[in-house]
């Protein structure tokens, strides 16, 4: 090879050219012969190396391979061998040049160290890639973990491009790096917290990818589709993308719904304003017309009849209605709407469901209906909802009570 890199030397001085100009007409061609034969060369490495492997990625029934040639990790591969031939020819090419000698050597050195650096990062993200793939990993903070990882392939390539700039040792970087430690430690605080936080959040198994979360400083209320080493992205319901540093899942509060998610149902937890005014006493002739509801019929001819034998045994005069056991029109009311709910198709039989009288206030007597839906899609949720509450706010009337409402008077001037 020696002898190779030196032919146009050897012809040119042959034929009388001085030695200088024999020199670098030399270098000159033995360049652009190495140019066209390393592209070339990089070029068919490329596509034998990437065919072979894409052939058997293709006929493989593992997914690892093929995420190998998605994150052109083969593409990487086939660059050492060019390069590897440059780094073999420079120094027979440029024996007459040692100082440009030394700085191409070095400028390959670092070339060598960035497609090292490139390999394993591409090799990183394949990991990453795969273990998405798989179930249990689905919803772990993997791309947290592949970014350290890179921080710490990236810190390692550039000690030694610096090395190999200066042409110190290792050692000395490494030494200076701890006499640096402070500074490093206040330039990355963000990402070691990050880091962390990830770590926290992937063992104690507070977020994962695909939870709907609610984080109100933020302005968080969405699904969270991304966690990586600084921040946590979270997809609105408006389609919106909100960021949210990692190191605040552990240091301040959010909400995951997650619970509710792998729950039997989503919760309904609303009240009607009763007007307090219209809650009343029933008379038999109320009672009476309220037999003909289906839902309620046989519970007002049972309770009627224990609350009829309770009367006559103590000896109540009922000519007044307030003497003794009466049923009201708010409380036959709270009776239907739990009888309402039980028979409720989309109501979950094996959770709470309950209708609960509230404090009075201002506004009326709320009655707060207490119950989860079955279906827990928040198109469905919230259809099953209003279904429930436009029927209840129907049948309120047939009770004599009345919803209150706010009513502004306005004055004419």
């Amino acid at each position: 090879m020696k002898d190779l890199t030196r032919y146009f030397y050897n012809l040119f001085v042959s034929k009388g050219l001085s030695e200088n100009i024999a020199e670098y007409l030399n270098v000159l061609i033995g360049v652009c012969i190495l140019v066209i034969v390393i592209f070339f060369l990089d070029l068919m490495m490329r596509k034998v190396i990437i065919a072979i492997f894409k052939s058997y990625a293709f006929r493989s029934k593992n997914t690892f391979d093929d995420y190998l040639v998605k994150n052109k990790t083969f593409d990487y591969l086939a660059h050492i061998i060019p390069l590897s031939i440059i780094i073999w020819v420079l120094p027979m090419l440029f024996i007459a040049f040692p100082t440009a000698e030394r700085y191409l050597e070095t400028l390959f050195d670092i070339m060598v160290i960035v497609l090292v650096i490139w390999i394993l990062r591409s090799i990183l993200r394949t990991f990453r890639d795969f273990l998405k793939s798989l179930s249990s990993f689905k919803d772990k903070p993997i791309d947290s973990y592949v970014q350290v990882f890179m921080i710490f392939v990236w810190t390692i390539g550039i000690i030694f491009v610096f090395s190999s700039m200066t042409g110190k040792s290792i050692l000395t970087f490494l030494t200076a790096l701890g006499a640096m430690s402070a500074v490093i430690l206040l330039i990355f605080k963000d990402t070691i917290l990050g880091f962390v936080a990830s770590i926290q959040v992937a063992v104690n198994d507070t977020v994962r990818i695909g939870d709907w979360i609610t984080m109100e400083k933020y302005g968080a209320d969405g699904d969270v589709i991304e966690i990586n080493l600084s921040s946590v992205k979270v997809q609105n319901f408006d389609k919106t993308i909100t960021t949210i540093p990692t190191y605040h899942l552990t240091s301040e509060s959010f909400r995951n719904w997650r619970g509710m998610m792998d729950s039997g149902g989503r919760r309904i937890k609303r009240a009607l304003l009763i007007k307090t005014s219209s809650v009343s006493f029933l008379s038999k002739k109320d009672l009476e017309d309220l037999k003909k509801i289906a839902l309620i019929s046989d519970y007002i001819k049972s309770i009627q009849k224990d609350i009829d034998t309770y009367n006559q045994d103590h000896s109540i005069d009922k000519s007044t209605l307030i003497n003794g056991r009466n049923l009201t029109n708010m409380g036959v009311f709270r009776a239907y709407v739990d009888f309402y709910l039980e028979d409720h198709p989309y109501i979950n039989k094996n959770m709470t469901i309950m209708s609960r009288q509230l404090a009075p206030s201002a506004q009326g007597t709320p009655l707060e209906i207490y119950a989860f839906s079955n279906d827990k899609v928040w198109k469905n949720y919230e259809k099953i909802m209003a279904d429930i509450f436009d029927h209840l706010l129907s049948a309120i009337p047939y009770f004599k009570l009345e919803v209150f409402e706010l009513n502004y008077t306005i004055e004419k001037q």
